[in-house]
């Protein structure tokens, strides 16, 4: 089948375009600008150059839609929040030949609404940190809160008048700086969720639905993230499914009618070791490589519509690990400066962090980059991080004027 993969430089879609190109398919990838990091790839079949969606969504969907005609595109395949928004909102646009494996519009929107979302998983018995919805212009100053508590906006990715937005996550440690904090904030990202901060490791139910039914679950547990305090996964393992977390994220996929992959991410509460709901992303995840190397091939059973009777499991190898190199740089180097988004700002254990990152082999590791049968994109994506470093360390243009 001819396949097109949206976001080209997202590290997904390089271990998308390397499944399905080992597996005979023709993978075709997409970006704003070429060569992206899949594109790179020699499971690349050719590439594709579209208007940014961030700014010109419309152009982006028009441009799409004539790619995957003219080019005969059988299954569309996007990879990051907003080509995901935009491609499941505007599917009327595209040849009814072209498969889009993914949920509708709507439902995809409801499983990205934080807000929404812990409100439904309480209805639903799912364990979620204790929260607060909290709307633009309400005063906090006699509000029931435990600090440090966590500030989440209502989505990750917001569409604007001005175009798509991203929010951020952000602790503040006392009334002031929550107060500080929220009237920084656009209105659009109101309602915002004011969570209690859990301390646990972060696990990941990642699934695979066909329209409605579970097909597939694998599991990770993270092990490093960037940034070091709670971000995305630079170091993660594969484990055995908790049969808690699986149960919420069935309930909560089951109630949404989900179709086509899924991650649904808890941490595991140090203090009852129960899973609270962070977070469900429809789309595919950044450390979909492990799921790969571990046995379950979501890209593969995607795009071939791999359907399984019941619910019993595709066994994985369990003790897999998979690091992403430079993004475990990037964290190390967070670690050792510390920053003013860490919750526990001057207490991270630098020497620890040190001798966690030299340790390069161990039982059940690999990288996500470099692949043996595939080397370029990770000189690619050195070359990506070095220049991207240089242009960070440079000093800012001088603008004002000599006196």
């Amino acid at each position: 089948m001819r396949v097109l993969v949206t976001d080209g430089n997202n590290r997904a879609a390089l271990a998308i375009t390397r499944s399905l190109g080992r597996a005979g398919h023709e993978v075709i990838v997409g970006e704003k600008q070429a060569p992206s990091l899949a594109q790179t790839s020699r499971y690349c079949a050719g590439r594709v150059a579209y208007p940014d969606p961030v700014t010109e969504s419309d152009r982006f969907i028009e441009e799409l839609a004539r790619t995957v005609t003219v080019q005969d595109i059988d299954v569309l395949l996007p990879v990051s929040d907003i080509t995901t928004f935009l491609v499941t909102r505007n599917r009327h646009r595209f040849p009814t030949s072209c498969a889009i494996p993914f949920a509708d519009a709507d439902t995809v929107e409801r499983a990205a609404d934080k807000v929404g979302l812990v409100l439904r998983a309480q209805q639903l018995g799912v364990a979620v940190p204790r929260s607060l919805v909290w709307h633009a212009g309400e005063a906090v100053d006699e509000a029931d809160i435990a600090f440090p508590v966590v500030i989440k906006p209502r989505q990750s990715r917001i569409r604007t008048e001005r175009g798509w937005v991203s929010t951020g996550v952000t602790y503040a440690r006392d009334r002031e700086q929550l107060r500080r904090d929220l009237a920084s904030r656009a209105a659009h990202e109101f309602p915002v969720l004011l969570q209690e901060r859990v301390i646990g490791p972060g696990v990941g139910v990642f699934a695979y639905y066909q329209h409605g039914k579970a097909v597939a679950f694998f599991s990770h547990r993270r092990l490093r993230e960037r940034p070091p305090w709670g971000g995305v996964s630079v170091l993660s393992e594969s484990v055995p499914l908790c049969p808690l977390a699986r149960e919420y994220a069935t309930a909560l996929l089951d109630d949404l009618g989900w179709h086509g992959v899924a991650m649904v991410e808890f941490k595991r509460d140090v203090r009852d070791g129960v899973p609270k709901l962070m977070e469900i992303n429809g789309r595919f995840w950044g450390s979909l490589q492990l799921a790969i190397d571990a046995g379950v091939d979501f890209p593969r059973m995607l795009v071939e519509r791999v359907e399984q009777p019941g619910r019993q499991q595709l066994p994985y190898q369990v003790g897999v690990k998979s690091r992403w190199i430079w993004g475990d740089v990037d964290s190390l180097l967070l670690t050792l400066r510390g920053g003013s988004a860490a919750p526990d700002r001057g207490n991270a254990p630098r020497l620890r962090a040190i001798l966690d990152f030299a340790k390069v082999w161990a039982p059940g590791l690999r990288y996500d980059n470099p692949k043996i049968d595939d080397a370029l994109p990770w000189l690619f994506e050195t070359y990506r991080w070095f220049r991207q470093t240089a242009h960070d360390a440079a000093p800012a243009p001088h603008t004002g004027h000599a006196r």
